[in-house]
């Protein structure tokens, strides 16, 4: 059992992820490409994303497999038959734990490790083609905004790399507005800096103080735009990109540091573990749901529909829960309330399966 599980699981996990990360490809490939980056910057940034991705299918993965699997043994009789042969549910239970237990530990090794190393190195690369001007300026045919008062376009860039019809607006400096525009332009590489060197073409300024306009032709002019290429090598730490080791230790120093609260600490910390709970959860939850109901000619549609409505309650539960421990780090137990709550209920429903409900029938015809 635990084996169709891990295989049902694979497929499942191949499956959602695939249809997640195409529908994030096509937007992420419009805005890379779109940029002027190239096709390995856009595998880089899709193989970075792939971690948290994986983290939001993963209990779906896991509450699909076992319910599938589930749904089969019930309609080949086979849980009828274990059943009568004296296997009790919770011995039953027993692969479909371990299978719970195994998609805990990959989820830990995602939130703990991979998510937070991947998460760095993502906003590090986006920062790094965010001060990427080259990539900015090489779009035809639409109005960019390499940096804030500065607006540029150009008509056509030919193979050799020469910009044609270029407008550049420059509105940087306090009552003064700036406009060039040549037929060519160019950008080079310096020592210095970068330069964008116009050829032919025409400046208008315009002092805002007193409306007075002035014009220049001019047969080439520099422009420099190493300013807008300006930033931090580095950028600041956050708390997503820290693994769970470092705030395990010390609320109050990391909040102090990064500038937040020890509440946002503790929800941070403590939800990583709280992911991997509730893997445990979804796996025993799809199959103590189609347990109880017991084999029908009719399928375990009704039981199946009941399941996937107790996944969604649960999950629904932790969005909200995180709000009480922002406020207070001491609540920090609550986001455990949906996988004790979820347990709980798995408990009652393996012992409902193994004729809790007929003893408990019966006790009562006792005292009556």
């Amino acid at each position: 059992m635990l084996s169709q599980l891990m295989w049902l699981f694979g497929f499942f996990a191949l499956v959602l992820v695939s249809v997640f990360w195409i529908n994030r490809a096509v937007q992420l490939f419009d805005r890379l490409i779109g940029d002027g980056q190239t096709a390995l910057v856009f595998l880089e940034f899709s193989a970075l994303g792939l971690p948290r991705l994986i983290t939001t299918v993963l209990p779906i993965a896991t509450f699909a497999a076992a319910v599938y699997v589930t749904n089969r043994l019930n309609n080949e009789s086979e849980l009828t038959v274990m059943m009568s042969t004296g296997t009790s549910p919770w011995r039953l239970a027993r692969p479909v734990g371990v299978f719970g237990l195994i998609s805990a530990l990959m989820m830990s090794v995602l939130s703990h490790i991979l998510v937070p190393a991947a998460s760095e190195q993502l906003t590090q690369r986006e920062a790094e083609i965010s001060r990427n001007i080259t990539s900015r300026l090489l779009t035809e045919g639409t109005f960019l905004s390499p940096t804030p008062g500065v607006t540029f376009y150009t008509r056509a860039i030919d193979e050799d790399g020469v910009l044609q019809d270029v407008f550049l607006a420059d509105r940087r400096t306090p009552n003064e507005r700036v406009i060039y525009t040549a037929a060519e332009a160019y950008l080079v590489r310096n020592a210095d800096g970068t330069a964008l060197i116009m050829v032919d073409g025409l400046a208008q300024r315009l002092a805002t103080t007193d409306n007075r306009l002035s014009t220049a032709k001019f047969q080439d002019f520099s422009f420099d735009i190493s300013p807008m290429m300006s930033g931090e090598d580095q950028i600041a730490p956050s708390l997503p990109f820290l693994r769970t080791g470092e705030l395990l230790q010390n609320w109050e120093g990391i909040a102090r540091a990064l500038g937040t609260t020890p509440g946002a600490v503790a929800e941070e910390v403590h939800s990583r573990f709280a992911r991997a709970t509730f893997c445990l959860v979804t796996a025993l939850i799809g199959f103590a749901t189609l347990l109880v109901g017991g084999y029908s000619r009719f399928g375990a549609w009704r039981e199946v529909v009941i399941a996937f409505l107790l996944l969604i309650a649960l999950d629904g539960m932790r969005s909200p829960l995180s709000t009480p421990v922002l406020d207070n780090p001491r609540m920090w137990p609550i986001l455990y309330a949906p996988s004790v709550l979820g347990l709980t209920l798995t408990g009652v429903l393996l012992w409902l399966a193994s004729g809790g409900s007929a003893r408990l029938r019966r006790m009562r015809g006792g005292m009556a």
